[in-house]
């Protein structure tokens, strides 16, 4: 159980968020030990906190899994929604802010030398097996405790399977728009699975014809590819979860059939809902 003075440590960090639905050119460094410390490598977990950070950025690289249900991170290119079946890497140096209501998460925590992050930018990857085993594994040691010998051989080891893990891009994230008529029409796409163009434009106040200019021209979505991505994004993570039937999932996320939710999943991830949720220990 978390103690009292660390769950307000955590909330003095995260806590408080600005309205601003941009980011900002420079974000706030938060470090992640103590001034005039040494980076090292360690672990921080939420054990079902509500949290909602500011834009900030560390000068250490992050792991960040949610253990259940979801969370997202957003950077100056889009909002990533990451559930259980995949982990976002958020390098040193990018501006970011994440959000996790009631989550159990883990954030892995590990200096920029240790680890060639490919392009500086926030990423979301797959979590096979062995990266979900050693993520649990890695919470015995976290950043507040005393260096560990075994901890440190720990920590090498899995930044040398982290550069592997982080090559492959899930892509599997919602571009922002500037537009605030656009902003609002794609919030509506987002949470409802059976909104159609016409509907998100009158809930953002847009002519269709504006919205499909001004959406490409910002994010190089269409709405119909935006929408797609929003319906497969709740896909996976309803995939997570056992006892849903993947019918009963295809239609939950809007799809016509089956069949057309299957080609759509199979499109993006090259596999099967079946093959997906067997391949992520889901049944």
């Amino acid at each position: 159980m978390r103690d009292t003075a660390e769950i307000t440590a955590l909330r003095a960090i995260f806590w408080g968020r600005p309205d601003d639905p941009e980011p900002p050119r420079d974000g706030t460094l938060l470090k992640m030990y103590p001034e005039g410390g040494t980076p090292r490598a360690g672990s921080l977990s939420s054990d079902g906190l509500d949290l909602d950070s500011h834009w900030h950025f560390h000068d250490v690289h992050q792991l960040v899994h949610a253990f259940e249900k979801a969370i997202v991170v957003e950077s100056a290119h889009g909002r990533h929604l990451v559930p259980p079946q995949l982990a976002a890497w958020i390098p040193a140096g990018a501006i970011h802010r994440i959000s996790f209501d009631r989550v159990r998460s883990g954030s892995v925590f590990f200096p920029a030398e240790m680890i060639a992050s490919p392009d500086g930018e926030v990423r979301t990857v797959m979590v096979t097996p062995l990266m979900r085993e050693m993520l649990h594994e890695s919470m015995r040691w976290r950043l507040k405790d005393d260096p560990c010998p075994l901890g440190e051989r720990y920590f090498t080891a899995m930044a040398g399977l982290c550069e592997e893990w982080i090559q492959s891009d899930a892509a599997l994230f919602l571009p922002s728009a500037k537009d605030r008529r656009v902003q609002k029409a794609l919030e509506l796409t987002r949470t409802d699975m059976r909104a159609q163009l016409g509907d998100a434009c009158a809930y953002g106040g847009i002519s269709e014809r504006t919205l499909r200019r001004r959406l490409k021209a910002e994010t190089g979505f269409t709405w119909e590819a935006y929408r797609q991505r929003v319906r497969l994004l709740r896909a996976i993570a309803l995939l997570g979860e056992d006892g849903m039937a993947v019918s009963a999932i295809s239609a939950e996320c809007g799809f016509e059939n089956p069949s057309a939710f299957a080609k759509a999943f199979r499109a993006m991830l090259d596999a099967s809902p079946r093959e997906y949720r067997r391949h992520m220990g889901g049944g």
